[in-house]
């Protein structure tokens, strides 16, 4: 895709780091260079002003990853594309039936009433809900890592979604300040939300939730 549109060994491709390595993979197999920008803590996706602030007189395109069920700003960033000539690139989730969106959002719903010491997700912009993603508040990762821990001992399945952003990982360590994506990738964990959850199934998730948050910040 990024070849196809043009772009070329001395690039600079703006791209998210919470997230997907094979995007600045590709970048890197095009020639360019990465350039990561932070993202929006609601969405989950590249923060257009972040964007902005790393924008270059060798910036040629931004690679837009729609995340979680989320999609970003996609008005603001081609607004940018256009003020400063740059191809908006667009790496999209799979499509979900509509059925199934309605159940995923019910059952989102459901947890959204009913879970404390977690923060919620943002269900603005038509969420999917690809995945139910919360934020786990502490001071860092290992309050994340046992808040998960404990709750697969009470028998619900979850997991961490970006363990570790790319732009920490060897062959794109970049001494950039994302702090957004930091903070994302030490305290997001993602909970079940599939559409053929029961009942029984979705209390026992918000019981074992629920019963942890004393080890917690208040949610906020």
């Amino acid at each position: 895709m990024l070849r196809a549109a043009g772009v070329r060994a001395g690039d600079e491709v703006i791209v998210p780091a919470f997230g997907n390595v094979e995007v600045a993979e590709a970048v890197n197999q095009a020639g360019a260079t990465v350039v990561f920008a932070d993202i929006d803590p609601a969405t989950y996706c590249l923060d257009p002003l972040a964007v902005d602030a790393v924008i270059t007189p060798r910036s040629a395109a931004v690679v837009v990853v729609h995340r979680f069920g989320r999609t970003a700003d996609l008005p603001r960033l081609h607004e940018l594309g256009r003020r400063h000539g740059l191809l908006v690139l667009e790496q999209g989730e799979s499509a979900t039936p509509y059925d199934e969106t309605a159940q995923r959002r019910e059952r989102a719903a459901y947890l959204d009433g009913r879970l404390s010491g977690v923060r919620t997700p943002d269900g603005g912009d038509g969420h999917t809900y690809q995945q139910y993603v919360v934020r786990v508040p502490g001071n860092g990762r290992p309050d994340r890592d046992a808040f998960a821990r404990a709750v697969r001992t009470k028998g619900v399945e979850c997991r961490v979604p970006v363990k570790t952003p790319v732009h920490r990982m060897p062959g794109f360590r970049r001494d950039v300040h994302l702090p957004e994506t930091e903070r994302a990738a030490d305290e997001t964990l993602s909970l079940p939300v599939d559409g053929a959850l029961t009942k029984r199934e979705m209390q026992r998730i918000v019981s074992a939730c629920n019963a942890l948050g004393g080890l917690l910040q208040p949610a906020f």
